[in-house]
């Protein structure tokens, strides 16, 4: 049982600026993390292709793709407040939107059970045409939408401890793409509450967990068990795409929830249960502790073979049971 991890080493020339979050040092930490998961050849590494312009326009209108190839052919700039872009950002983020593309059509010919792509710079924050909150491309979206393209049924999962607003909107009125959000509130960016449940034919298809901050492992593992797995088994989703975002962690200097390795370890293991084996693919999204993220990735990586790291001891006590049963009201009626 293999799985692949995809990465590229153009990520590390996305340059943010001195100072910013979302640093390439990110990266080396996941990497190491994946590494020190212990599973030898089993671990496959690859370089992924990029998106095509085709594949990106799936999601993103055609400006939004020049301009952040244009912003980037100048030298770089910034997209928003805290969102900023190099002269090597475009050829980046279009690997990084490749990255999932090329897991999907591996997964396919069946080189492996699951893929983790370690990819900068991040995605799930950007909507159809804006960037923000440090992402370009929204990598997730793009891959869902090639999968729902051929009819596919896909559940997106976002445990990263800001909302997934961008992946959210991009799917709202669509019935083919669920998404699920595990994420601080109040927090930015200021979406995600409990009545945000789709539109029109999406309507039902979103989920939001607005937990408070503080949330512990044991309150994520109740919201699985209790509202994602009887959903799931009404929408019978034919492929999971998670955005693993690891700033829920506790060490996290960005956010305030109660996370730790082992609960993302948790998760992960329980998430990847929904599908088949091999329709599994999982994206970095957040995660700002170099420690914390070494040590969830390592976590995340071996659940996806089912084994289980314990650097740190899962956690529970924490506040949001509330939320999680007022999600299972709504989703039940």
């Amino acid at each position: 049982m293999a799985t692949l991890l995809l990465t590229h080493p153009r990520y590390l020339d996305h340059d943010t600026g001195r100072g910013h979050p979302e640093r390439p040092d990110r990266l080396h930490a996941v990497l190491e993390g994946a590494s020190s998961a212990g599973l030898g050849d089993d671990l496959v590494e690859l370089e992924p292709r990029p998106a095509t312009r085709a594949e990106l326009e799936r999601v993103h209108p055609g400006a939004h793709i020049d301009l952040i190839e244009e912003v980037s052919r100048r030298g770089g700039g910034w997209l928003d407040g805290d969102t900023a872009a190099s002269k090597e950002s475009y050829e980046a983020a279009v690997l990084a939107a490749g990255a999932g593309l090329d897991a999907i059509e591996r997964l396919e010919r069946g080189e492996a059970d699951a893929a983790f792509c370690a990819v900068r710079p991040p995605g799930h924050h950007a909507s159809q045409a804006r960037s923000m909150g440090f992402c370009l491309f929204n990598n997730v979206a793009v891959a869902a939408a090639s999968l729902a393209e051929r009819g596919e049924r896909v559940l997106v999962v976002d445990y990263d401890a800001h909302h997934g607003n961008g992946t959210q909107d991009i799917f709202y009125r669509d019935a083919r793409v669920a998404y699920v959000s595990m994420h601080q509130w109040p927090f930015y960016p200021g979406t995600g509450d409990l009545d945000e449940r789709g539109e029109g034919e999406g309507t039902g298809t979103t989920i939001n967990f607005p937990l408070p901050a503080g949330a512990t492992g044991d309150v994520y593992r109740a919201a699985l068990d209790e509202v994602v797995l009887p959903f799931t088994e009404e929408f019978r989703p034919t492929w999971l795409l998670l955005s693993a975002g690891f700033d829920a962690h506790r060490q996290d200097p960005l956010t305030h929830m109660g996370l730790t390795s082992a609960d993302y370890g948790d998760l992960t293991r329980e998430l990847v249960a929904l599908v088949p084996p091999g329709r599994q693919v999982l994206f970095l999204e957040g995660g700002y502790d170099l420690d914390g993220l070494r040590t969830s990735t390592a976590a995340t990586i071996a659940a996806l073979q089912g084994e289980s790291i314990r650097a740190e001891a899962p956690t529970d006590g924490g506040p949001g049971r509330d939320v999680v049963d007022a999600a299972a009201a709504l989703t039940s009626r």
